[in-house]
């Protein structure tokens, strides 16, 4: 049975608006929804209709957005209603922060629920991603491929959502394994990569390093997965010298590599050749090297893929 009140607490939207969903659905389908910006909203507002029944429906669900300022500015008066206990609707607030010490968290605890709406730590989204595909999606997915997929997208609820949806469409047996999200995630977003990946096999490194600082500044996460994104693209390149030494031609190595723009097909395989076993090798351990820097604090984690960049465009040039 639905409670007079509900706080969804927490940063992240895609999980509130998923206990809304959750909250709503507890309802008759013919529920009114009522939504008001806590920025801008009124007590007097928010309990005109929470005390008064829908005239067309069956029951009524307030909603605050933002509602941290709402409850700031009338926290005594909102313990005071939920004590009372005398509305006709049902009060949601979504809020970024709400400290338990605080009585108006005892009050809605006691009259109803607090949701926890905060994204998983980074070490705990793998376990999120295998709950997630299983509970929502009806597929399972290997602990690998949920540790992949997390480093790939980050803490982007959403994303992650999506992405396991579309996963679990295209997968045979609802099964997700770690190669099926390299081909269906990891190329999908990795655009900006290629292009910077383009540039370093092509020889231009100030061009490479003009799109890795771009892809900084557009998505300051990338910095923290570059290393997934460039051992991905270094095992294209293993894939292609091992398809050299068998004799295969570039323009199938590059169809079944998909690389692409053609007119990067070239530039990927001369550079394949320029690195060999060797070089790859050699590649791999700076970006070990890189990635520990990184976790460890030594340096900034951007600079130190620059770093990389330069060496490995030095090995090509």
């Amino acid at each position: 049975m639905p409670k007079p009140v509900y706080a969804l607490v927490g940063g992240e939207s895609f999980l509130q608006l998923e206990a809304l969903q959750r909250i709503i659905g507890q309802f008759p389908a013919d529920v009114q929804r009522v939504d008001f910006d806590g920025e801008r909203a009124e007590l007097d507002q928010v309990l005109d209709e929470l005390r008064s029944f829908a005239m067309f429906a069956s029951a009524k669900v307030v909603v605050v957005r933002d509602a941290d300022a709402f409850v700031t500015r009338f926290r005594e008066s909102l313990e005071k209603y939920l004590a009372q206990g005398d509305g006709a609707g049902t009060l949601v607030l979504r809020m970024s922060s709400l400290p338990k010490n605080q009585r108006i968290y005892k009050s809605i605890a006691k009259a109803g629920q607090i949701e926890p709406c905060d994204a998983p730590k980074p070490a705990e989204l793998p376990g999120w991603i295998i709950n997630r595909a299983k509970t929502a999606h009806q597929a399972t997915i290997a602990p690998d491929a949920a540790r992949l997929l997390a480093e790939l997208i980050g803490g982007e609820m959403g994303r992650l959502d999506s992405e396991i949806a579309k996963l679990a469409v295209m997968s045979d047996n609802a099964k997700i394994d770690a190669k099926q999200v390299k081909q269906g995630v990891a190329f999908q977003r990795e655009q900006e990569i290629w292009d910077m990946t383009n540039e370093l096999a092509a020889g231009r490194i100030d061009q490479a390093l003009r799109r890795w600082r771009q892809l900084v500044q557009m998505d300051s996460s990338a910095e923290f997965r570059a290393v997934t994104w460039l051992g991905i693209w270094l095992e294209k390149v293993t894939q292609a010298i091992d398809m050299l030494d068998q004799g295969i031609s570039n323009f199938d190595i590059a169809r079944a590599l998909k690389i692409w723009p053609s007119q990067m097909q070239e530039p990927f395989i001369k550079t394949a050749k320029k690195l060999g076993m060797a070089g790859v090798e050699r590649a791999v351990d700076m970006l070990v090297e890189v990635d520990f820097q990184s976790k460890t604090g030594v340096g900034e984690a951007a600079t130190n893929v620059e770093r990389f960049l330069l060496a490995v465009g030095n090995m090509v040039a």
